[in-house]
């Protein structure tokens, strides 16, 4: 009698959590869709002339409109191309997209840092999925402004997840600094530096 009802209530609470699960995913699914419905709006906040790079670049990557976005990030070894808002679009928000992050710089500003940030895993949203495939030496592109500019990995390392991110980089340099979760990791969040390849 007691080890059926032990079973009956781990049932509940296991169905109870896939239920929330479904639920927190469907809310979620709703307010992506809902989100793509003004960004008409959005769209003349942000460059619209960003120049479409060669489709011999990446292969197999679904088409981006790049009208409506401020940049595109491509990483030619994952497959990845994404484009990102400008800092005061209420898009450039993780939630939604790879995001720029307040108080980074443009890659045209002279040993500036740029830095992005995604989600990783298994989530619709998660964009920086398969970074933890990148090695030093990788090469990674950021169109933005109309131009294009190169970058190569050159560093890769973790650090705590506690919402500090130190970023060691060459400061006479221009960079690229991307950061995510640590694949398998609760604890730890990647960084990923790039520089301008000149």
């Amino acid at each position: 009698m007691f080890g059926s009802l032990l079973v009956f209530f781990g049932f509940l609470v296991f169905s109870w959590n896939y239920l929330v699960k479904m639920r927190n995913d469907v809310f979620s699914d709703m307010k992506i869709s809902m989100m793509d419905k003004p960004v008409v709006e959005e769209i003349k906040k942000v460059e619209e002339n960003v120049e479409q790079s060669s489709s011999s670049d990446v292969q197999n990557v679904e088409e981006i409109d790049y009208s409506k976005y401020f940049g595109v990030l491509e990483i030619p070894k994952i497959y990845l191309k994404r484009g990102f808002y400008y800092f005061d679009s209420r898009y450039n928000n993780i939630k939604y997209n790879v995001t720029l992050v307040n108080g980074s710089d443009l890659p045209d500003v002279y040993h500036g840092n740029m830095i992005l940030m995604a989600h990783s895993g298994d989530s619709y949203i998660s964009y920086f999925a398969y970074l933890y495939k990148l090695n030093v030496g990788d090469d990674c592109y950021v169109t933005c402004n109309g131009n294009r500019y190169h970058y190569r990995i050159v560093n890769i390392y973790d650090t705590p997840k506690n919402g500090i991110v130190s970023i060691n980089r060459n400061r006479n340099a221009n960079t690229l600094t991307m950061i995510t979760c640590t694949k398998d990791s609760d604890v730890l969040q990647t960084v990923y530096i790039a520089e301008l390849v000149e």
